[in-house]
């Protein structure tokens, strides 16, 4: 497992600063939203714009004033821009004197250096014409990588879902070419990031639980936030054997949870069937994922599957039981669980079906060999079906 401290210089440059992204989510928030997880965005708004003004960053002081519906000092943005002209002048005469000078792996560093200032002070269009450029005079397997890695990260930084998954693709493709154990590595968290931001929780567990020893991709995320997200991942994601193995049972994991007892409560309380603690623990993931940008848009419905994973795991082991045992179970109403089982067992969520004159639940599990059998015999008629057809136009 790697260390908390002292093993970020392993990772890639922060560029971009994927802080700031966070940061501009932070302050998309409603109000009422942001009171609610704590937020202060005021003090948020004013680190923000002292590291836009610090950096120099032309094009993100733009864009974030019109996002807040700030009035623009002219005299500021006067101030960057002359400091933006001067240094991509600077960055443009060295990347001409490597060309008249120099070979051409200092002629690729020196393009490197400008596409990391353009995409620092946030200049979008400019980053991914420069990028392109020093990609067509890159031909080493793992600098054209650590190229891609840097456009994914722009996508990421932008929300701009084609840039990473354009990039996510030529990488994968290069990878198979030759790619080195750590980059290979390090497209497996960039793949499972971005798998996460889209809801496909199953190939965001199967990426990071492959990477929870040789994680290096600190210019995406700290370790800790990386394991947040592989647990979030993971739970709702594999079974409880695959959960056992590679998370309870998991030595890296567990060397990190005394860090994170949210989130060791929210592991344990399910797999221990603590389900009053896990509803608690629960409704503070929620808090958690409402914060996160890339997890935000999918809180509604991780809740929703986490809710209707721990009524499962509870049903599978009665043939049937009473709604008041499982409301004392989950420590809340009966009304409450009798609402939410209808929905779920409504939808096919759930395989049961509520008595409500006893006030008892069944549980109805699917016969597998059954199940399989019937399958069989539909693929059949569908053959016997497309044959019959078959045969007809071959006879006219």
């Amino acid at each position: 497992m790697p260390t908390l401290e002292g093993l970020e210089e392993a990772g890639l440059e922060k560029i971009p600063d994927l802080s700031i992204a966070k940061m501009r989510f932070e302050l998309s928030l409603d109000s009422t939203t942001a009171k609610e997880l704590k937020i202060d965005q005021a003090a948020v708004k004013e680190k923000l714009m002292d590291k836009i003004k610090a950096g120099f960053m032309t094009q993100l002081y733009r864009d974030v004033s019109s996002e807040l519906k700030l009035t623009v000092n002219n005299s500021v943005l006067e101030e960057m821009e002359t400091k933006n002209k001067e240094e991509l002048e600077k960055l443009t005469e060295a990347i001409e004197n490597a060309e008249k000078n120099e070979g051409e792996s200092e002629v690729r560093e020196a393009m490197v250096k400008k596409c990391e200032y353009l995409t620092l002070i946030g200049d979008k269009d400019g980053s991914l014409k420069m990028l392109k450029e020093t990609l067509e005079k890159t031909n080493t397997t793992g600098h054209k990588l650590d190229l891609h890695f840097h456009l994914i990260r722009l996508g990421f930084f932008f929300n701009d879902n084609k840039i990473i998954t354009t990039n996510l693709e030529k990488a994968k493709e290069l990878i198979e070419l030759g790619g080195d154990w750590d980059r290979r590595n390090r497209l497996k968290v960039y793949s499972g990031l971005y798998a996460m931001s889209v809801r496909n929780f199953q190939e965001a567990a199967e990426n990071f639980l492959d990477t929870v020893s040789t994680f290096t991709s600190y210019e995406l995320m700290d370790y800790l936030t990386f394991i947040k997200y592989a647990i979030i991942s993971s739970m709702l994601a594999l079974d409880r054997k695959d959960l056992t193995k590679k998370v309870v049972e998991g030595a890296d994991i567990n060397e990190v949870l005394h860090d994170l007892p949210l989130f060791k409560n929210f592991i344990y309380s399910l797999y221990n069937a603590q389900y009053a603690d896990f509803f608690v623990a629960l409704a503070e993931i929620e808090g958690f994922l409402k914060s996160d940008r890339l997890l935000a848009p999918h809180t509604s419905h991780y809740v929703k599957e986490m809710r209707i994973r721990s009524y499962a795991q509870l049903l599978e082991s009665y043939s049937s039981l009473t709604v008041n045992y499982m409301a004392n179970s989950f420590g809340v109403s009966e009304k409450f669980i009798d609402n939410e089982l209808s929905r779920f067992i409504t939808t096919g969520a759930l395989n049961a079906k509520i008595d409500k004159v006893g006030g008892i639940i069944q549980t109805n599990r699917p016969d597998k060999k059954n199940w399989q059998y019937q399958a069989v015999i539909k693929q059949g008629d569908l053959l016997l079906n497309r044959i019959q057809k078959l045969s007809r136009v071959i006879t006219i």
